[in-house]
């Protein structure tokens, strides 16, 4: 049977934000990704276009599963329509309340 030295495990005490350094970065990747995919589709390859506004689909549901997974982190939706620039009741309205 194993068990934990608690003086050894330290407890990470629930936070509110974790900081996360790429998140930029990151994003600056994935939009030089489709600025580089609608370029290929504009030098005529037209076969590429329904998989490019697939993105907008896709885009969509990652923004939704990101504001859930704030809503359940612990921010309010103030703080996510602030980050926005919209309010409260628009970013409520947007993505559904507290719908999962």
């Amino acid at each position: 049977m194993f068990t934990v030295k608690h003086t050894l495990t330290p407890r990470i005490p629930a936070q509110k934000r974790r900081d996360v350094v790429e998140n930029t970065e990151f994003a600056a990747f994935a939009r030089r990704i489709i600025r580089a995919h609608g370029r290929r589709v504009a030098t005529g390859d037209v076969e590429a276009l329904r998989d490019l506004v697939a993105l907008s689909a896709d885009l969509d549901q990652a923004i939704t599963a990101a504001v859930v997974g704030l809503r359940a982190f612990g921010y309010s939706w103030a703080e996510i329509g602030s980050r926005l620039g919209i309010s409260r009741q628009a970013a409520q309205q947007r993505w559904g309340g507290d719908r999962p």
